[in-house]
This record gives structure tokens, C-alpha cells and sequence, in this order.
């Protein structure tokens, strides 16, 4: 049986739209692939110094709380933050979170991965509001924007550092 040109052009185009998945809203964090992703930014994260340049806690903007800190993000999962007289130690790591869907704040299906943050410090210190796993809104060489929703009453805090 022999097919004319236009209507196989025709089931062809078909089959395009047919095969093709909106995945508007599920792309994975700067369109790589869910594997990558922490590798990347963990790359970014480890190489230089960061800034908080936005900070809102139950919407209220409390960056100015963070003023003046410089975050290092260290390769042995370690993190510094230091203001020039004060310095605090933690820990940072990025975890694949793809086991527990209710982590998944920001509603990005496709990247499940947290960006954990830990400070040994009062419940009243201004570093304790970091502590947390953070989900990604998006991250660059520059830029790594961060969002968590309370779990207890669905709050929603933004974290935003930037490379100094």
C-alpha cells in the first residue's frame, strides 16, 4: 500500500502532537534532569561566597536579620557564616526527597531534591529560621532562591542568597 505525500505528512504531524506531554509547571530546576540537578547546584553553591539578600518569614521580610553575613557553602558539606566578629558553623546538603511526595513544597514534581540547612543555635537566634529543608524555586551561577511551607500551618518562608 502506498501512502501519499500529504497524508503521511498528516499522520506524522499527528503522531507529534500525540506523543508530545505538556509538562508546563514539572520542569526540572533549569531544565536538567532530575539527577543532575543537585550536582549542579552543589557546584554553584560550593564555589564562592553567598549573601542573603531576601529573607521572608510569614510575610514579613526579616533579610535585614542576616545583613552583613558572608555564607560559605564548603565542598565537605560544611557552612560558615560569618559577619566579621561573629562567625557560625552548620552543615548543608542537598537531598533527594523523592520518597516523601509531602516534602515536595513548591509543587515541582520532577525535582524532589532539598537543599538542607543546619545551625547549632538557639530557638531565639536569627540562624534558626534558616534551619530547614528548602525547596528549590531556582537556582543559577549567581542566584539560589529557596521556599518552605510549614508543615503545621502551611506558612510559606522565602530564602534567596546571592553570590558576593
Amino acid at each position: 500500500m502506498k501512502i501519499s505525500a500529504p497524508i503521511y505528512l498528516l499522520i506524522m504531524f499527528g503522531l507529534f502532537f500525540v506523543s508530545c506531554e505538556d509538562d508546563e509547571g514539572n520542569l526540572p530546576l533549569n531544565n536538567t534532569t532530575p539527577e543532575t540537578s543537585a550536582d549542579i547546584t552543589s557546584g554553584y553553591a560550593a564555589s564562592g561566597d553567598w549573601e542573603i539578600t531576601y529573607f521572608n518569614d510569614s510575610g514579613t521580610d526579616e533579610t535585614a536579620d542576616f545583613a552583613g553575613y558572608a555564607f560559605t557553602f564548603n565542598t565537605d558539606g560544611t557552612l560558615v557564616a560569618t559577619n566579621g566578629t561573629e562567625t557560625i558553623n552548620g552543615t548543608w546538603s542537598i537531598l533527594d526527597d523523592s520518597s516523601n511526595s509531602s516534602s515536595d513544597d513548591d509543587g515541582n514534581s520532577t525535582d524532589d531534591d532539598d537543599f538542607k540547612i543546619m545551625f547549632v543555635v538557639s530557638e531565639t537566634h536569627n540562624f534558626y529560621d534558616l534551619i530547614d529543608d528548602w525547596d528549590f524555586v531556582s537556582v543559577s551561577e549567581t542566584k539560589i532562591e529557596l521556599l518552605d511551607v510549614s508543615g503545621g500551618d502551611g506558612t510559606t518562608y522565602y530564602l534567596t542568597f546571592e553570590r558576593i
